[in-house]
């Protein structure tokens, strides 16, 4: 403290000034990434916008049933990336680098013995997949598309390796890349071939160059942070197991609390299920900002907590980030949602504007349990599932009653997301306050 004119100065103003300071630090540290997914994500609305004009609207409906799919197999692809920056931040932390190398080549080939046995279940299974789930007769839109899924989750292993070493600038190229590839691509083979099946091919090409780019990059960041550090780690398989698990279920469920409403609504009511799509693909932007952000906030806090620490004010960065687009969509979602889904999509796929404002809500509230959840599993908060659990379950049982109607299903979608959301930050606020009431040295750092 400092006097002045006889008095004592409160050190609080200036307290209160240096945490301002750092979130907005944070920030600028998160904002590259925050672009690049942005970016990327934009590629990929264009993309799936310009397709509603390329393909006919059942087809239409159908690519989204089959994108839902993708978004559900590919979530352990987050959950690899969870348990890979949890094991390790906590080597380097300590100060043991070296052996994450020979972690690393093992994880990798593993990962691709896997990835081909999971490939040759695909192709056995699809046609059955195609008929009886998707009422479609194509299994070549299923293979492809699911087999791209796969590859993003091998992909994943290096993006974990990434964010574990920081290398954030990396990553956003990997982002990038991810985005470009896929416009070019997928625009490219419907060109020639106005179908389905051709657009998931250019996916299945998109995330090989990403996998390609990936591993590369992460290569490189390991061979240099292997340069020092102490061989003598230890690789404990039953840890990053359970972390793998946990969070396998959590981003499992996050896809059901996602996706649940395209796929039910493509069932109960095929032909409003193109003009949901529309929305739902708008709306849902706010989810793949989120996951991209906890590319960084997922390293930061699992360091911050292996220095004993708290990331509180990364993760304040976090939803402050979002919370711009999401206020900037709810707006147009509400004063002009058939003005936008016309020019984005065009006046066919106007039959669910009336449930746009509705589902940008919903998925705003599932952006936050997104944000959250990444932060829990970062720390080892496992418990997590049971509330995930507990909030798919719900918005299932909500929006089976829709019967199919866009708002009623939105409706029941927003119930779902804002019930689990207050539970979440009621259960994250009582976990915060419990650690740092038993462990006295989780201080927060101003570093």
């Amino acid at each position: 403290m400092a006097e002045v004119g006889g008095e004592v100065e409160s050190p609080i103003p200036a307290r209160r000034g240096s945490r301002v300071a750092e979130v907005w630090r944070n920030i600028t540290q998160a904002g590259p990434l925050a672009i690049a997914g942005v970016i990327a994500n934009g590629s990929n609305v264009l993309v799936t916008v310009l397709l509603a004009h390329l393909l006919i609207a059942a087809d239409y409906g159908y690519l989204n049933q089959l994108i839902g799919l993708f978004l559900i197999i590919s979530t352990p692809g987050s959950a690899v990336i969870v348990a890979v920056v949890r094991r390790v931040t906590a080597w380097r932390v300590s100060g043991q680098n070296t052996a994450v190398r020979d972690w690393a080549t093992l994880l990798r080939r593993r990962a691709l013995i896997v990835y081909a046995i999971y490939v040759v279940c695909v192709v056995a299974f699809a046609q059955p997949l195609a008929n009886d789930l998707l009422r479609n007769h194509s299994s070549l839109g299923v293979v492809t598309m699911l087999a791209g899924a796969g590859l993003w989750v091998v992909l994943c292993i290096d993006r974990g390796f990434l964010q574990a070493t920081r290398r954030y600038r990396d990553l956003s190229t990997n982002f990038l890349v991810e985005g470009g590839v896929r416009f070019v691509a997928v625009l490219g083979f419907v060109a020639i071939s106005p179908q389905v099946a051709s657009a998931c091919l250019g996916i299945l090409v998109a995330e090989v160059a990403t996998y390609l780019h990936a591993r590369r990059s992460a290569f490189l960041a390991i061979e240099l942070d292997g340069a020092v550090g102490d061989d003598g780690v230890a690789i404990h398989p039953s840890a990053i197991a359970r972390d793998l698990f946990a969070a396998v279920l959590a981003m499992g469920f996050l896809a059901v609390l996602q996706n649940a409403d395209v796929i039910l609504i493509g069932r109960q009511n095929h032909h409003l299920s193109g003009s949901y799509a529309a929305i739902s693909v708008a709306s849902k932007a706010l989810c793949f900002i989120a996951l991209v952000l906890g590319s960084y906030l997922v390293p930061e806090a699992a360091i911050h907590h292996g220095e004993g620490s708290h990331a509180l004010r990364p993760l304040a960065a976090t939803l402050a980030i979002v919370a711009a687009p999401a206020l900037v969509l709810f707006v147009l979602s509400s004063v002009a949602a058939e003005t936008v889904l016309r020019l984005v999509f065009s006046a066919k796929y106007l039959g669910a504007a009336s449930a746009f404002s509705t589902l940008v809500l919903a998925m705003t509230a599932l952006s936050v349990t997104m944000i959250l959840t990444l932060y829990l599993l970062a720390i080892g908060k496992r418990w997590v599932v049971i509330v995930l659990a507990a909030g798919a379950g719900l918005l299932v049982a909500l929006t089976v009653h829709g019967n199919g109607s866009p708002a009623s299903v939105a409706h029941a979608d927003l119930v779902a997301q804002l019930t689990l959301v207050v539970v979440m930050v009621g259960c994250f606020v009582v976990a915060h306050l419990r650690d740092h009431r038993w462990n006295p040295a989780t201080v927060p750092s101003t570093a």
